[in-house]
């Protein structure tokens, strides 16, 4: 038995793993939520407009406040102390939706769910950056990422199986507080055996600080427009519901068909990214782009295809693009690197998804010209990426 408790401190698997079954029932809870607030707003009387805006505000505070969050923990270097906070934040505003009683209310916490990831994930991918460079940067949070959505595929269709009994959308968010509850739990275990993970820590020589600066925002700027026609999963949904191409109970499982898109792509892209660099995700972006008319203009067939690309493209979001961060950012200045992105990359997912909604209103075919156009801006920031060097594999 010591000698096993010895192994578990010092494996960086296994924090990753532990903190992977963390994220796994984290998402069972917030994206089993994430699959029916679509229809849930729509039957509140919000508009596509306010689904869009809503969504779409809800990932700018997400992301927005990670570099308030990222400097704070880098300063104080209370990773853990942090990401208890936000992840208590995160999980339990979700079955309080079972109690909203207005679309208000319900973007009140929908909005507070997304305040609580953005307080915890700068500290938690900081921890998880320590732990990957032994292990390999991509292959580990491609790990960590399939761990992940796990919990986002059963989700949706836990969620999708209790709606299909009850048609209640406050006991489908009800049931959501079970897996809240596991989620904590072994947050607390892996607190206990790795009270310290930058022991974990290979220490990396930093590249070249122009170099490394200039990829940070041609990087950035690509993701940017990225997350700005990467249309929310809320907006599909109302989409759905709308215009009956899915039905009202098959909407939380194709969330779940997307997640387990994600999940498969985040592992053989993640192990891409340490034999390749980014070139793999120049390929998932061409690939997952045309998500939207197979979503938005077609019958429920190509709508499962177009959720399984949106997936491939989750899945790149997820993976290598934290991999590439925690091999270009300085060691000491992950959570405030991690931070930054997610900020900016936030105000353009909210500015994509807010005139998304608005051109919803107006015609859906304007929904798929301006997602499929803005993403495809993108590729010529990530060849030139390509010609960056920040140092050797």
């Amino acid at each position: 038995m010591p000698l096993v408790m010895k192994f578990m401190k010092k494996s960086p698997w296994i924090f990753i793993v532990l903190i992977g079954i963390v994220s796994l029932f984290s998402d069972m809870t917030h994206e089993g939520a994430r699959s029916i607030t679509g229809p849930f707003l729509a039957t509140l009387g919000a508009s596509a407009t306010m689904v869009g805006i809503i969504a779409g505000f809800g990932e700018l505070i997400g992301h927005s406040l990670r570099y308030l969050s990222g400097i704070i923990a880098d300063r104080t270097q209370k990773y853990w102390t942090i990401t208890f906070i936000g992840y208590f934040i995160n999980l339990f505003a979700v079955p309080l939706l079972a109690l909203a009683g207005s679309w208000q209310m319900a973007a009140v916490l929908m909005i507070l769910e997304r305040t609580g990831r953005a307080i915890r994930n700068p500290s938690r991918d900081a921890m998880l950056s320590h732990a990957t460079t032994q292990v390999g940067i991509g292959k580990g949070f491609g790990v960590h990422e399939a761990l992940d959505q796990v919990g986002a595929v059963l989700g949706p269709l836990i969620v999708g199986g209790v709606f299909y009994f009850s048609h209640q959308y406050t006991t489908s968010f009800a049931i959501l507080l079970i897996p809240a509850i596991i989620a904590v739990a072994v947050l607390i275990v892996a607190r206990i055996k790795y009270p310290d993970t930058k022991r974990l820590e290979i220490v990396k020589k930093d590249w070249d600080k122009i170099a490394s600066k200039r990829y940070f925002w041609i990087y950035l700027a690509a993701l940017s427009l990225i997350g700005a026609g990467f249309a929310d999963y809320s907006l599909i949904a109302f989409h759905f519901d709308k215009t009956n191409q899915v039905a009202p109970d098959w909407i939380p499982v194709m969330y779940a068909v997307a997640m387990g898109s994600d999940a498969i792509a985040a592992l053989l892209l993640g192990r891409y990214f340490d034999k390749f660099g980014i070139k793999p995700l120049i390929i998932s972006t061409i690939i997952a782009l045309w998500f939207a008319p197979l979503v938005f203009m077609g019958n429920s067939i190509t709508a499962l295809i177009g959720m399984i690309l949106w997936g491939i493209g989750m899945g790149a979001q997820e993976s290598i693009v934290r991999a590439v961060l925690t091999t270009i950012l300085p060691s000491g200045k992950f959570a405030t690197g991690f931070g930054l992105f997610y900020a900016v990359f936030g105000v353009a997912w909210f500015l994509g998804s807010a005139l998304m909604g608005w051109l919803y209103d107006i015609s859906v075919s304007w929904v798929v010209i301006f997602s499929v156009g803005i993403q495809l801006v993108s590729i010529p920031f990530f060849i030139k990426l390509t010609s960056i060097k920040i140092g050797s594999k």
